[in-house]
């Protein structure tokens, strides 16, 4: 197989720099800065072993490659730019006859839910997979993947359910590259549970992390008001309990030397300026299911349109005034 990894960024560098490697077929698609890097540079991969950079083929889009049945392509970019990537990468010639969403898997290694079946609409083998995996990405170039034994759990399957050979297979390669990735015949029940704890993230961005003070009592609330919406909704979930019994001892996050810690991925985007931010697929998709359903989400809605506000308009990650987090506290 030859993974194209589709947003080389935190998880998509790091998946992709240690499949490299491990003597896997990589291919890392970016843009900007980023791509300029990696094509100079190549991937400074940073992990408990050290640094090291990592001569990995990188390439802009599409037009720079040749898609053939061997390939596997795995979306890493935020949500809000799945739609984008899926009409750039739909309906592609793949050597030997057929097209990219006809005969291609494609692995969205992504947060939140909606991604799943926003692809299943254009390609025709979808899988999920959860993604426990600690990693910062904050200049061009440069993957930081701290997480020690195991760089992540990557728990994958069919989409909407099921699990297949292809599944199999790229859970094969990946444990052999410092990941535990175990194939669920329900990856949604996993990504559902990681869904709950990426409530935070807003959080995260806004407010910074404080394991004892308000921002701490935001994301217990803000998680217990998901917990209640998707109850509402009939969705069910891994639980907190189940999640640490599969995690156990098989990740934590070391110090890196002259490594800096990052947050969330959200957290990330507002310390990079990118402008946008997953608010929308994360907290929204709370606050999605909780007006259709008929349920009250106000912490979640708050966080939603604070987040994107912030992005929108290039402010710092925990730059939140006190006044403002003790009137969601409030609510």
């Amino acid at each position: 197989m030859r993974y194209i990894i589709i947003g080389a960024g935190a998880i998509g560098g790091g998946i992709g720099g240690r499949l490299h490697e491990n003597g896997h077929e990589v291919v890392l698609v970016a843009r900007g800065p980023h791509l300029a890097a990696l094509r100079e540079g190549g991937l400074r991969l940073s992990t408990p072993e050290g640094t090291r950079t990592l001569p990995v083929p990188a390439a802009g889009g599409p037009e720079e490659l040749r898609l053939t049945p061997e390939d596997v392509l795995l979306l890493a970019v935020k949500s809000q730019h799945t739609a984008g990537v899926l009409d750039t990468w739909a309906g592609l010639p793949v050597t030997g006859g057929g097209t990219s969403d006809e005969l291609l898997p494609l692995v969205c290694a992504q947060n939140g839910v909606e991604n799943e079946r926003l692809a299943l609409r254009r390609f025709r083998q979808v899988h999920g997979m959860s993604v426990w995996m600690p990693a910062t990405h904050l200049e061009p170039g440069r993957v930081a993947v701290p997480g020690a034994p195991f760089s992540g759990i990557l728990t994958l399957g069919r989409y909407p359910r099921g699990s297949d050979r292809t599944a199999r297979e790229i859970s094969a390669d990946l444990e052999k590259s410092r990941f535990q990735a175990p194939v669920d015949e329900d990856v949604m029940r996993w990504k559902y549970g990681k869904l709950l704890g990426n409530l935070a993230n807003s959080v995260d961005a806004l407010a910074g992390s404080h394991p004892d003070g308000p921002g701490a009592e935001l994301a217990r609330r803000v998680r217990a008001e998901g917990e209640a919406v998707l109850t509402a909704a009939g969705i069910d979930y891994a639980g907190i309990p189940e999640q640490l019994e599969r995690r156990g001892e098989l990740i934590r996050a070391v110090p890196l030397d002259g490594v800096e810690r990052g947050g969330s991925s959200s957290w990330q985007s507002l310390a990079r300026g990118t402008g946008s931010i997953e608010a929308d697929y994360l907290n929204g998709e709370i606050v999605l299911l909780a007006r259709q359903h008929g349920v009250p989400a106000p912490l979640n809605e708050a966080l939603q349109r604070l987040a994107t506000a912030y992005a929108r308009q290039g402010r710092a990650p925990g730059s939140l005034p006190a006044a403002d987090l003790a009137a969601l506290l409030a609510l």
